[in-house]
């Protein structure tokens, strides 16, 4: 599978309010409990997405190298996990919740991300700011499951396929954006502003 057809198999949805809820739904051709180990295994995550430390059980803590921590709120295997997802020195609320389901002879995979951003990050980067981010993660779990190579995403973008993805996935979360109210100029915006955070031009 092209690295550009993983993008197209995932739905993205947007629920804009005081809190923002971005929603990333695809199938694997995977076992839900391929999956479910994929997503929740210290190793396996560290193959696909990040080193992860940690009391990795319900209520423990975890910390993602580089990235989030928080706590694990709900873990009901294979189906279901639901965490805080906090970054920086005052994230705000921010949750992350998992659901796998067996589909058509492989899984259903569905993430929901939801947060209180703040209003000027939320004004440059719309849901696009999480979405690019989780549209990565989809593909390196996809590719995991199939037995391909990690995506390295300090260099993704200087590929040709890399920054076709990337461009695709910000233009898809300006898709999602207009059909959850946004006007035409502000997604617009929104796009140009992800695609030169995420895939700027070599050098710059």
């Amino acid at each position: 599978m092209k690295m550009i057809d993983h993008l197209t198999r995932t739905h993205r949805e947007l629920t804009d309010g005081t809190r923002k809820t971005v929603v990333l739904r695809r199938h694997y051709d995977a076992e839900v409990e391929d999956v479910w180990q994929a997503c929740t295994d210290a190793d396996r995550l560290s193959r696909w997405f990040l080193p992860i430390s940690g009391d990795l059980r319900l209520g423990g803590k975890y910390q993602l190298e580089g990235n989030a921590g928080g706590e694990i709120l709900r873990c009901e295997p294979p189906s279901l996990l639901k965490v805080s997802w906090l970054f920086g020195p005052d994230p705000g609320f921010s949750e992350v919740e998992v659901r796998l389901a067996a589909k058509d002879g492989g899984t259903l995979f569905e993430l929901t991300h939801t947060a209180e951003p703040p209003e000027e990050f939320w004004a440059q980067y719309g849901p696009g700011a999480v979405g690019v981010g989780w549209d990565l993660a989809l593909l390196g779990l996809g590719l995991h499951l199939s037995g391909g190579e990690k995506v390295e995403e300090a260099t993704f973008h200087l590929t040709d396929e890399g920054r076709a993805y990337i461009t695709g996935s910000a233009a898809s979360w300006g898709e999602a954006y207009r059909a959850a109210g946004a006007p035409d100029d502000v997604a617009a915006a929104m796009v140009a502003a992800l695609t030169a955070f995420y895939a700027p031009e070599e050098g710059s």
